[in-house]
This record gives structure tokens, sequence and C-alpha cells, in this order.
């Protein structure tokens, strides 16, 4: 097993990786998500998202990078009603899309380079690919919500991505693009999906949309979910393997 970590995005990015890769391939992995973070962040006045929500950019002038995220944005907030949205409190914030869509690029990145098995582990969002080892499956726990020491539970997640939304580390940040109050009905929400970007988002949308939004992007997606709501109570929806002892 080699390890590597990466800070970036205002989180730490770590890679498992239990097979050869071609020099310099995890390196450029790394860099497509401070490519992401120079692109996208809001916290930095330079950022091509920042200048487009200061009018400063026409819509011809926009990157394709930029093109698609906001598309997929649109997309997902067409889809969920305008629960999940792009513009909180009338503001541009991709955040909700970002994160998930670079890890998604780096792990084709990595696969395409050469990388067979390996954990990309984004601030708690995971891609995986491949086996960690001779007849072993990645496998990946859920923090619960009100203790970092405790797990909701282990799945099993072999080739596939996983995402969380929660208000336990940054508040009540979370909000209801349809009412533009904060989401309060689930404590967490964690999303299993092929795709990291697409898990990323529905996590999200899922939060924001409340007791309807497991049901939903299982149904609209084919997405499983595993969420907590605020009185304690687990719903999942969809296959979840869990891993046993």
């Amino acid at each position: 097993m080699t390890a590597f970590t990466h800070r970036t995005m205002g989180t730490v990015v770590s890679l498992d990786l239990r097979s050869p890769a071609p020099d310099g391939l995890v390196a450029r992995a790394f860099e497509l998500f401070d490519e992401a973070d120079a692109r996208f962040s809001p916290f930095r006045a330079d950022s091509e998202l920042s200048r487009l929500g200061r009018g400063e950019l026409d819509e011809n002038e926009l990157s394709a990078e930029l093109r698609e995220v906001l598309a997929l944005g649109d997309a997902f907030e067409r889809a969920s009603g305008g629960a999940f949205t792009l513009h909180p409190a009338g503001t541009l914030d991709a955040n909700g899309v970002v994160k998930g869509w670079a890890a998604q690029r780096a792990a084709g990145a990595l696969a395409a380079g050469g990388a067979r098995d390996f954990c990309l582990n984004a601030g708690g969002d995971l891609v995986c690919r491949g086996v960690p080892g001779a007849g072993r499956r990645w496998q990946a726990g859920i923090r619960h919500p009100h203790d970092p020491a405790r797990l909701l539970g282990v799945i099993v997640l072999d080739e596939a991505a996983m995402a969380t939304s929660g208000a336990y580390e940054r508040g009540a940040h979370i909000t209801d693009g349809r009412s533009g109050a904060a989401a309060a009905h689930w404590q967490s929400v964690t999303v299993i999906d092929r795709d990291l970007s697409v898990a990323d988002v529905l996590a999200t949308a899922v939060f924001a949309m409340g007791a309807d939004g497991p049901t939903w992007a299982h149904a609209e997606f084919g997405a499983s979910v595993i969420a907590l709501d605020a009185a304690g109570a687990l719903t999942v929806v969809g296959s979840v393997e869990w891993a046993h002892d």
C-alpha cells in the first residue's frame, strides 16, 4: 500500500494506492483539485466563478469546465424541483458540485493513466476502483453525526463512490432552495453511486429536499441512500451491502 495526501480546496485529499502507477500520475491527479480550487473557489476574488458572480464575464468567455459544472448544477436544480440550488441567498456558489466533480475527474485521470486499485478520499467523499488486495473488497465507514468516534455503519463499496452531507461540521449550511430556509429534516445523508459527481450533488439535494429525498434519488437516478433524521431514525433506500465482522 502507498498512501498520499494533498491539502487543497479547504480539505485534505488522500489516495490509497494498492498497485503501481506511472511516475507523475498521482501528482497530476492532485493538480486537478488545485485547478478546480483556482477556478471555482468562492473565497478567491480572482477565481472564474467569483468573476462570473460579479458580472465580469460574458457567457461566451466561460471555460468548458465552468460550463460543465454549471450545467450539472442546473440539471439537478431542475430535477429536484429547486431544492438543490447553485444560488443560495442569491449568490453563485458551486460548492455543492465542485468537490465531487473534481474528485471524479481525478479518479478518471488515475484510471486512464494506468492506476488500477485505489481509493480516493476528498474530505470524506470517496471513489474506489479495483480491489485493496487479493480476495478483499473496499469498505467505507459512515461517521455518526454526533460523535466522530462512532460509525453509523460500514458498507462494502467495491467499485463505486460515496458522498455524505450533514450539518455536524459546518452547521446548518444546506439550504432548501424552494423556501430559502435551512434544511433540518436530516442529520446526515450518504449517497452511493457509480459516479462521485452524481453522489456528491445528490447528497446535498436529498438533504435539502427533506423526507422525500431518498426515494426520489433512488427512483430518478438509481442511487442508494442512507439517511439519519433529526429523531435518530435511519432510512435506507436502494441496494446497500453492510460489512460484517
